[in-house]
């Protein structure tokens, strides 16, 4: 029987976006290494390819919002594939480390819309249990990409570190791709601007949105912080694994996130919104802490797959119940506050976590990730409550 949510035409180029969302660092990680050792850096320095490339979607993702709203999601869904793709590919051209932190930083600011507006479109363009089924499968899409992106990033790195660069000129065809098939929502924003604004600031001042916005910050620590930091430089350490071996274990844990996540639609058919909340969590600190002692294949194996599994559950979880929280007229800049906060966490996550790493012992950086892990829960019970409520 056909899936008539996963056959839709513009679900389908959402993922294409959706790819190139997670493509900007998932896809290089593995080159780190290898980074470190060409410009001379220390193990801190190497976070700064994340942090600059995040940092601009903290500023600039609340404007993205608002002009997606008012002047429809495709124009600026163009301009941000268009520098996301020029830039990315100039990254593979700088002789000197600076010049690579300068078009990153470019880059991250094309990036700065792709996240938000794929997730806001699924909204616009479905409801309830097909929104539900949508969402999770982009988030399997998007799993399918950091598991592909790093070893594909890894198999070009074994070659040249800098040759893991080109894959972002694949975002400009995809523009034309765009132009001609995606069908984007009529938007009816009659209202002035500061009525506008007002709503959406009406929208978003909310206990549980609030709460929700904070779980995503810490996840994202997490994710930032000792998956794609620091993983990279445990496997080197203790495993002593080449770029190749690096990118296929971490393409372990989101193939195991991208099958849980085509799973939500099922799964939340019998289990609430919250009870799922809690369970991810509660995943999450069982894989940081079995990292941390993980010295032999299996642990590091199981705990690849335990983080897989919770995280698969708990992000398009988490971006269904917000984008069910705003209005299609004001969606995007909703959606972009959202953003905003994820790159908070995307950019906190490496810095924070590298004050962890003592005298080149890796193991606390993961003891602190499994408490904030820890803390998502209490977050969950005291602000979030019960979606389904």
């Amino acid at each position: 029987m056909k899936n008539r949510v996963l056959a839709g035409k513009n679900l389908q180029i959402i993922f294409g976006v959706t790819l190139f969302a997670v493509m900007g660092v998932s896809s290089i990680t593995p080159a780190f290494p290898q980074i470190i050792k060409h410009y001379g850096l220390s193990v801190k320095q190497i976070g700064y390819l994340i942090t600059v490339f995040t940092l601009p979607g903290i500023v600039l993702s609340p404007f993205m919002g608002i002009l997606a709203d008012r002047y429809g999601r495709k124009p600026i869904l163009l301009i941000s594939l268009f520098l996301f793709g020029t830039a990315g590919f100039l990254c593979a051209f700088q002789k000197d480390y600076n010049g690579l932190l300068v078009m990153r930083f470019i880059q991250g600011t094309g990036a700065a819309a792709l996240g938000l507006l794929n997730v806001t479109l699924i909204g616009d363009i479905y409801e309830g249990k097909d929104r539900i089924k949508a969402m999770g499968y982009n988030a399997s899409v998007l799993s399918i990409g950091t598991a592909s992106f790093p070893a594909v990033g890894g198999f070009l790195s074994s070659f040249e570190w800098h040759y893991a660069f080109f894959l972002p000129v694949l975002a400009i065809p995809y523009l034309l791709l765009i132009i001609i098939r995606l069908d984007t929502p009529a938007i009816h924003n009659n209202v002035s601007l500061n009525n506008y604004l007002r709503n959406v600031a009406k929208t978003v001042n909310r206990r549980n949105v609030w709460g929700l916005f904070i779980l995503n910050i810490l996840v994202f620590i997490i994710l930032y912080g000792a998956l794609l930091s620091f993983f990279p430089i445990l496997m080197e350490e203790r495993f002593n694994a080449d770029s190749l071996i690096i990118g296929i274990s971490m393409s372990m844990m989101s193939v195991t996130t991208a099958v849980s996540a085509s799973q939500l639609g099922k799964i939340r058919n019998k289990i609430r919104s919250q009870k799922l909340l809690y369970s991810s969590s509660m995943l999450y600190a069982v894989s940081l802490i079995l990292l941390s002692v993980a010295f032999n294949w299996p642990v590091l194996i199981g705990a690849i797959v335990i983080f897989g599994i919770g995280h698969g559950f708990l992000i398009p979880n988490i971006q269904t119940i917000l984008v069910s929280l705003a209005p299609l007229s004001e969606r995007a800049a909703f959606m972009s506050i959202n953003s905003m906060v994820l790159r908070i966490g995307q950019t906190l996550g490496p810095l924070t976590v590298a004050f962890f790493y003592i005298d080149k012992n890796i193991q606390p950086v993961f003891w602190f990730t499994a408490f904030v892990a820890l803390i998502m829960i209490v977050l969950i019970r005291t602000m979030v409550g019960d979606p389904d409520k």
